[in-house]
């Protein structure tokens, strides 16, 4: 049975978005968005075959027919494209921020029967940033009429059982493709895995006109032949394919078990390249409405993950509140509400307050944490000659740390205790790179250097407690010393992701 969308184009009648039992293995779901943001297009859903209950979103984009000089009328195919606004943008969700998104993989991780519920932390009111009785008081009176989205039952967070590993890249070790695997595995594959098509050749060799598989140029499929640079993307990502990179630590799958909430999805050089949008508040500027409302304006228009850089008050509760509604990870730099937690003070900061906000924060569902373990004390001093000095916050906070007390970097002292804490939740590590360059001048410095080959001994040290990592990259690099850069940070760091900063990756016109 077909029935005519908004546009008078015809589209078969589907099951409804809550019944995913009336699809067959491999099938797809489809909802037209009829007059909902995007009149010309629907959200299509595709299920699983390892896991039939999975279903992988897409947006099907109707296309206006094309005129040849003959006058010929030539109907152009839908366009289906990756899809990142999770429930928030499907017509049949009628939820709101104050309950949050259904938890999508709450079923997937329980199921595995390696996760605990406990009590958690409580929460204090110093982890909104109110350091007195009357900053306690103030905060009362501010947040009285502020809770957390509901959750019914009350929400609990789990943690890994005593002798158990909960990470993806633990399970890819072990052979197993989880669901989060082959959800991902449909969702790279794109409009073609979508459409139920063979996608076509990536790096095969293109002839004039027609491919040798038969796809003509005007395809969307179509790409010319390019330098690849050792990165290795076949023609059709499967499980066992996303399988394989989780496991060799060449891509990460960012999914604390304490963020259902989140559609899985995969970094890497061999997959599709993701973008991150960051938000936060300050002392001076934002509310909570606002960030919640920036978090899902990014992800409208293709945030792939979001970065909550808060440094004002109320950053707990600021946080919880993105997760809750969060379809996608979503990222921190925990030293952040650290040093909100001392008044500002750098030197005050103490091994004790960042691994109490690390937990915090897992117990929130963060996803990945930035953490600027390689800036070493015995680097600081390589950055003096610098044209623009240390210009990351957290590299420059560490650095005055280090400075103050003439010690080693806790971050880097204490990183197998980080370790156990990440793999408890299956937290991903962005390692950063406090020492990156603030403009060309100090592009490729020895600074920089020596931090990068350190992120490598740090990636290694999480991958032996079963930890994913990404590694921070550098922006404000010139165009010709790129190569020289990513040539580094794939040796040194066994080609895990490199995360570069942006938009200015580098500064030429």
């Amino acid at each position: 049975m077909n029935t005519q969308n908004d546009n008078g184009a015809a589209v078969a009648a589907v099951a409804g978005v809550g019944d995913p039992g009336n699809q067959r293995n491999g099938e797809e779901t489809a909802i037209t968005d009829r007059g909902y943001n995007f009149p010309n297009s629907r959200k299509v859903y595709v299920s699983g075959r390892l896991y039939p209950d999975i279903r992988v979103p897409f947006r099907e984009i109707s296309l206006a027919p094309t005129k040849s000089v003959t006058g010929r009328i030539e109907v152009n195919e839908p366009v289906r494209v990756y899809d990142t606004r999770g429930p928030w943008g499907d017509p049949e969700f009628h939820g709101d921020v104050t309950q949050g998104l259904p938890p999508l993989r709450a079923r997937w991780i329980r199921d595995r029967g390696d996760v605990e519920e406990y009590e958690g932390r409580p929460v204090k009111p110093i982890d909104d940033g109110w350091l007195s009785s009357a900053h306690a008081a103030a905060r009362r009176d501010q947040l009285a009429n502020l809770k957390s989205p509901i959750s019914n039952p009350p929400r609990r967070p789990l943690r890994a059982k005593p002798g158990k590993c909960v990470t993806q890249l633990w399970y890819a070790r072990q052979g197993i493709i989880t669901p989060e695997m082959e959800f991902i595995a449909i969702r790279e594959n794109g409009r073609a895995a979508a459409g139920g098509v063979e996608p076509g050749p990536r790096n095969g060799a293109q002839e004039s006109g027609v491919t040798a598989a038969g796809y003509n140029r005007n395809d969307l499929r179509f790409a010319h032949c390019g330098e690849r640079f050792g990165a290795n993307i076949p023609r059709e990502i499967t499980p066992e394919f996303v399988r394989d990179e989780v496991a060799r630590g060449r891509a990460i799958i960012p999914a604390n078990i304490n963020h259902p909430e989140s559609e899985p999805m995969i970094i890497g050089r061999n997959f599709l390249v993701k973008i991150n949008a960051n938000i936060g508040n300050s002392a001076i500027a934002s509310s909570i409405e606002e960030e919640v409302e920036k978090m899902r304006w990014a992800t409208k228009w293709g945030a792939d993950t979001v970065m909550d850089l808060s440094t004002g008050k109320n950053i707990h509760a600021t946080r919880e509140w993105i997760i809750r509604n969060s379809p996608v990870p979503i990222g921190t730099v925990p030293i952040y509400q650290a040093v909100e937690k001392v008044g500002g003070r750098a030197e005050e900061l103490t091994w004790e307050i960042y691994r109490d906000t690390l937990i915090e924060q897992a117990e929130q569902g963060v996803d990945y944490f930035t953490i600027h373990a390689g800036v070493l004390l015995r680097y600081i001093p390589l950055t003096v000659n610098r044209a623009t000095g240390i210009v990351s916050r957290g590299g420059s906070i560490m650095a005055k740390w280090c400075l103050a007390h003439h010690q080693e970097n806790f971050l880097y002292t204490h990183w197998d205790e980080i370790c156990e804490i990440m793999a408890a939740y299956d937290i991903s590590f962005s390692i950063g790179d406090g020492l990156r360059p603030g403009s060309i001048a100090d592009a490729n410095d020895e600074a920089q250097f020596a931090e990068l080959y350190t992120q490598g001994e740090l990636t290694r040290r999480a991958w032996a407690h079963h930890v994913q990592v990404m590694n921070e990259g550098p922006g404000h690099i010139p165009m010709h010393l790129i190569k020289e850069n990513m040539e580094k940070q794939l040796e040194w760091c066994d080609e895990a992701p490199f995360y570069t900063l942006g938009p200015l990756t580098t500064d030429i016109a």
